[in-house]
């Protein structure tokens, strides 16, 4: 089974030199973590990431900016058998860095599988809310949304310190599923989706930032009405919203959008693929509204 590939070793200590460098967020929990197997796309779609990893820097869950590369993953191979693996990330780097070849991206990525936007992700973080949602010690002490800050203003930090300058061009956000098991997360979940993407734009001193969101279709937990409950508030969020795009997804089997492993739960190769090209699109069609708007 192919590890990664000397590309992604070789160029591993690289930094950016060129223009702004363009910045993206992405935080979630386990789709935005990622289960779709990168030995299994294309040779295409591989040779395709390996041309433009130098341009597109990614740093996973507070580890260093390299350049775009799956995740070796023991815990895959045991599940799924297969290691390497990724998320919406691969396709957005790529997509975004085809469109606009003149340009370097950095990702800043915090994702943790089974955690609640009530709970580890909210801004307002407490350890009531946690307890009441969060499963075990461990995640009932995770601050996810704080971590994802502190880890941006480290990895800016550093472009600072290269004398670089950079572009903050958005959020990219897929979670929810843990929310919607349980009434207290799911009823809430939209007055503190609210919350969270106010959250980013004022400690950047970003009130346009444009926000992408994946639409959940889970249908696990004990709250019946939780999975639609969440998924309107995706929809209503938006609505108030100029700024916010949901990629949509069916609410049940079969996953012909987004095609799901055999847990029904997380997105296989293709329906990672899938969600990273929706998202992507979805960023660069909010990116061209406010070029639009701006030249009215």
């Amino acid at each position: 089974m192919k590890l990664l590939s000397s590309i992604f070793i070789m160029a591993s200590a690289c930094t950016f030199a060129g223009g702004p460098v363009q910045v993206l967020f992405l935080g979630g929990q386990s789709n935005m973590g990622g289960h779709g197997n990168y030995d299994a796309l294309s040779e295409n779609d591989r040779s395709r990431i390996e041309a433009v990893a130098p341009r597109v820097m990614l740093s996973r869950n507070g580890g260093p900016a390299t350049p775009l590369a799956p995740l070796a993953s023991e815990y895959a191979l045991k599940k799924r058998g297969f290691i390497n693996c990724f998320g919406p990330e691969m396709f957005i780097g790529l997509t975004l860095a085809e469109k606009n070849p003149d340009q370097e991206f950095l990702l800043i990525k915090i994702a943790q599988g089974g955690t609640a936007l009530y709970g580890a992700w909210n801004p307002e973080w407490s350890e009531e809310k946690a307890k009441a949602v969060e499963a075990g010690p461990r995640k009932q002490q995770m601050k996810l949304y704080q971590q994802h800050i502190s880890v941006i203003q480290e990895n800016l930090a550093q472009l600072e310190a290269q004398g670089r300058k950079y572009n903050l061009i958005g959020m990219v956000w897929m979670q929810g599923e843990n929310d919607a098991a349980k009434e207290i997360s799911a009823r809430s979940y939209k007055a503190n989706l609210k919350k969270l993407i106010a959250g980013y734009r004022n400690t950047f001193n970003q009130p346009d930032l444009p926000f992408i969101a994946g639409q959940i279709n889970s249908r696990y937990g004990d709250f019946e009405e939780g999975p639609a409950m969440v998924r309107q508030a995706f929809i209503d969020v938006a609505d108030d919203d100029a700024l916010v795009k949901v990629i949509r997804t069916v609410p049940r089997p079969p996953w012909n959008d987004f095609p799901k492993h055999e847990d029904q739960v997380h997105y296989n190769t293709i329906g990672q693929k899938r969600l990273g090209l929706a998202m992507a699109d979805a960023l660069l069609a909010l990116q061209q509204e406010q070029i639009e708007s701006t030249n009215q």
